[in-house]
């Protein structure tokens, strides 16, 4: 008996022909590529969140650094004329730019630590300056970390978000990518050259706070 011959059955699992089935695959890779495109294109979680993020190298060692960033003296040293500093998680970091003025409008009132990694890193929380009343309102926090580059030198770095958009928050945000930039360089010269003299600072703050004052009671003379 002769059997027909057979051809090998051009059929796919759900019953199409080779022809469809190689025209369906070729549909659905380019519906799959057009989803990872649209998936490319989108901003990422981690594109959205803007950060400011600075760095230096100060000629200290680690513990010169670290002490810097978590006692009153080294805050003194380089940052600002006072401060109140308990370097425990939730102890107070508390930064007075104008040690003169009213309390709430010193600097960074009644901040607090976050999180303290002995000679690694520390954060905290933050506000705005008292110049932007509404974006003072609301808390960012600060990441700082120390690496040693050798037993003479320490990277540090400064890692600031949690950043609003709009408004104060955009002033808020452009003052301290200024701000931060120019403490890491306070801090490099606390090392190079010696702690930070005050005594100018303080001197024209004084000075505001009496013409102030002055301005206040000049004007309530000339409403009587």
């Amino acid at each position: 008996m002769r059997y027909a011959s057979r051809r090998p059955c051009a059929v796919d699992p759900g019953g199409a022909t080779t022809e469809n089935w190689m025209q369906k695959s070729s549909y659905l890779i380019c519906v799959a590529l057009v989803a990872l495109l649209q998936i490319a294109l989108l901003p990422s979680a981690s594109a959205a969140e803007r950060a400011i993020d600075k760095e230096i190298v100060v000629p200290a060692n680690v513990d010169a650094a670290w002490t810097a960033w978590t006692t009153r003296e080294g805050i003194i040293s380089f940052f600002a004329p006072d401060a109140v500093v308990d370097p425990r998680v939730g102890g107070a970091f508390q930064i007075h730019i104008n040690p003169l003025a009213e309390p709430g409008m010193k600097g960074a009132d009644d901040m607090r630590f976050l999180a303290l990694q002995p000679r690694k890193m520390l954060s905290f929380d933050w506000n705005a300056p008292p110049s932007l009343p509404e974006a003072r309102q609301q808390r960012t926090f600060v990441v700082v970390r120390l690496t040693p580059v050798d037993d003479k030198s320490t990277r540090v770095s400064i890692h600031h978000t949690g950043w609003g958009d709009g408004g104060e928050w955009d002033k808020a945000y452009a003052y301290f990518d200024r701000a931060w930039g120019n403490v890491l360089i306070n801090l490099r010269k606390r090392f190079e050259t010696g702690p930070m003299d005050w005594t100018d600072w303080l001197a024209q703050l004084k000075k505001m706070r009496d013409d102030a004052a002055k301005n206040r009671d000049d004007a309530a003379a000339t409403r009587k």
